[in-house]
């Protein structure tokens, strides 16, 4: 073999130690007292899991603050400042605000991505080569698949669509919607799935941002998610609305996702940083509580979003981090919820997006992080650091333990 990572825990059995053998970018083996012709890393009895799935992140419009004004911090302001901005975008430019984001997802070991990418005449086709050449040039550290989509409406934006077809023509793999920003939102969503069946490609939504409970996109959703036979296949992102629905409606609309086959992903830095902005006091947070819908059967997600841009104007990349900041904003305590967290940043969402060789078993590919902890529920609790990343068996990261220096004695 041509790793051996001695002394492991795995992830759901902290008090269990095993040793994963490498071999050919695979998975060879999982159990006690293998030897490598290669390299033996000895992990001390950290916590190994597969690498950390981005289910939802822009890589275009990272890294612009310096470009946008931020004084009301809320959507609209969001929107009209990004798409002002990006009318100067180059290829080369997004390329080089791109990698700068998706190194510090590689850092915090992310080995899958999906990322969401804007498409209009605005734009162009400028932001899709630029994310191109980084899916090309990235591929030894992380796989990316591009969900192009209509920031500023599709119906009332002539070209847009044309523009999405063409996207999907030349590589993007998922096919995506905004339709509170459409004119017409139903008749954004029956474009978007007509494409999707052209293409037969997986659906992303940007959906029901607000606080108004009473009228939810999500039901057109999961009724052409139906009509259209494409359970497992379609996902919603934001959905703030739901953070203001009670128990009832709560229960209601998951097993309505859960009978659909409609996943969800939850962007809590975001979320959190936009909502509640129409209010002086009693700030809502605004952040949909993922981990009530699992309970419902839905599948989730969570994920970073944008970062450094009028959006969010933070974010480092970790995962762990936003399943943290999940955890805390939503009253996430009890011990499996927690370890859900850490579920819908690996598992659940590579479940999301239908990634098939993926997981901690002989014969899929060995992507893979190393934790300086012993538990799913340690690592989100106390915010543990990723030490190694591997990618189809390469090592794509290292960093030092932290070490005190004690005086002498």
């Amino acid at each position: 073999m041509d790793l051996i990572l001695k002394d492991a825990r795995l992830p759901g059995d902290p008090a269990t130690s095993v040793d994963i053998g490498i071999d050919g970018g695979k998975i060879a083996a999982i159990e006690t007292g293998l030897a490598a012709d290669g390299e033996t890393l000895d992990l001390s009895g950290r916590l190994v899991t597969p690498g950390f799935v981005e289910t939802h992140i822009h890589l275009d419009k990272s890294c612009i603050l310096d470009r946008c004004a931020s004084k009301k911090g809320d959507l609209p302001e969001a929107i009209s400042e990004v798409a002002k901005a990006k009318a100067g975008f180059t290829p080369e430019d997004v390329y080089a605000r791109g990698s700068k984001t998706l190194e510090k997802c590689i850092l915090q070991g992310t080995t899958h991505m999906r990322t969401q990418l804007e498409v209009d005449p605005g734009i162009g086709l400028r932001g899709f080569e630029g994310v191109m050449a980084l899916i090309a040039d990235y591929k030894w550290a992380i796989d990316i698949e591009i969900c192009v989509f209509p920031q500023e409406g599709m119906t009332n934006n002539p070209g847009t669509e044309e523009l999405m077809v063409e996207a999907m023509k030349k590589g993007a793999k998922v096919v995506g919607a905004a339709p509170y920003t459409d004119t017409d939102p139903n008749g954004q969503i029956d474009r978007v799935f007509a494409i999707a069946r052209e293409f037969d490609a997986d659906i992303d939504m940007h959906l029901d941002f607000g606080t108004d409970t009473s009228v939810l996109d999500l039901d057109y959703v999961c009724r052409k998610t139906e009509e259209f036979g494409r359970g497992g296949r379609v996902a919603i992102g934001h959905v703030t609305k739901l953070a203001y629905a009670d128990p009832a409606m709560m229960a209601a609309v998951g097993k309505r996702m859960a009978d659909a086959g409609v996943a969800l992903t939850v962007l809590p830095a975001t979320d959190l940083f936009l909502m509640g902005r129409d209010r002086t006091e009693g700030r809502t947070r605004g952040v949909a509580h993922a981990h009530e819908l699992l309970h419902h059967g839905v599948n989730c997600s969570l994920s970073t979003n944008n970062v450094l841009n009028p959006f969010t104007p933070f974010g480092d990349c970790s995962l762990i981090r936003m399943a943290n900041l999940n955890a805390n904003i939503c009253h996430v305590g009890a011990a499996g919820d927690i370890v859900e967290c850490f579920n819908m940043v690996t598992s659940r969402s590579a479940k999301l997006m239908n990634i098939a060789d993926y997981g901690l078993e002989p014969g899929k590919s060995a992507d893979l992080a190393v934790i300086d902890c012993a538990s799913q529920h340690t690592a989100v609790s106390e915010l543990a650091p990723v030490l190694y990343a591997f990618k189809r068996g390469r090592r794509t990261l290292t960093r030092p333990v932290a070490e005190i220096h004690r005086p002498a004695a």
